[in-house]
């Protein structure tokens, strides 16, 4: 217990201490025709000088929100001062990311790839270019993070996904996915089309840097393991690891810092 109060105390000394800077920004999505806040973490250094930093998005799970990073995560502001990186965290309530091919207003793969990273290269000194650029998330995130990047090569360069929901087919009536995909009975083919399963074959010729992790005794363990012998089939490199711990912010909190750190080398190497 000792450990574990020393712990989470120097995360707290952490946070509380990090010189990085926090926005919550508001970013206009012309293809929903409506605002969407974001958080933006940017190092103590960008307050000074012109250098352009290297990007990290960040999505959110089912449920969560824009905020979810930056209150649940106490080592992201030491971070993005560690890593000399931004941080950009958008809200993309419960839409897996997609662009719903059944409700035109829930067109949040055309929003993240598109409207927020054009915007964020606008308003901030941000690194232009797919090799400046990763994204990540945790569960509906990490399933997003995958999805968006396999469909945007040329947007960036680096993914990844934190006990991610990788294949839409998994229990297709939780978490609200028909509402986004029409109902699975009558709709699987659709569903297929959108799970990361069924699209390794467009990652084909490309270069994409890939890392996944899970929790040992996550309810998505079993679909990230078969995701990663399937990639492993099919000669598609990338890092997948397992550690003890289930779906939460306890495992999510270590997992950042080791994709943070993925990218970072990835980053460091173009």
């Amino acid at each position: 217990m000792l450990k574990k109060i020393v712990f989470y105390s120097l995360l707290l000394w952490a946070y509380s201490s990090a010189a990085a800077s926090v926005d919550t920004v508001l970013v206009h999505s012309a293809s929903m025709n409506k605002d969407l806040k974001a958080v933006i973490v940017t190092p103590e250094s960008y307050r000074s000088g012109s250098t352009s930093y290297k990007v990290i998005y960040l999505l959110h799970g089912y449920t969560g929100n824009y905020k979810d990073w930056i209150e649940r995560a106490p080592n992201l502001k030491p971070l993005a001062d560690k890593e000399q990186v931004i941080f950009v965290c958008p809200d993309g309530a419960n839409s897996w990311y997609i662009d719903s091919p059944i409700d035109k207003k829930s067109q949040y793969e055309t929003y993240i790839a598109n409207e927020l990273v054009n915007w964020v290269d606008q308003n901030y000194r941000s690194v232009k270019s797919s090799k400046g650029r990763a994204i990540t998330g945790l569960s509906m995130g990490g399933y997003g993070a995958l999805y968006i990047a396999i469909k945007h090569t040329d947007i960036f360069g680096a993914a990844g996904s934190m006990s991610g929901g990788v294949d839409l087919c998994f229990k297709p009536k939780s978490f609200e996915k028909a509402k986004v995909l029409g109902q699975y009975e009558a709709n699987a083919s659709v569903w297929k089309k959108y799970s990361i399963p069924y699209l390794l074959e467009e990652l084909k010729g490309k270069n994409l840097s890939l890392i996944m992790d899970c929790g040992a005794s996550d309810f998505f363990v079993g679909i990230n393991r078969s995701l990663d012998k399937n990639m492993l089939g099919k000669g598609i490199k990338h890092q997948y690891s397992e550690r003890p711990g289930g779906h939460s912010w306890e495992f999510w909190n270590v997992s950042i810092q080791l994709h943070t750190q993925f990218f970072k080398t990835f980053f460091d190497a173009k």
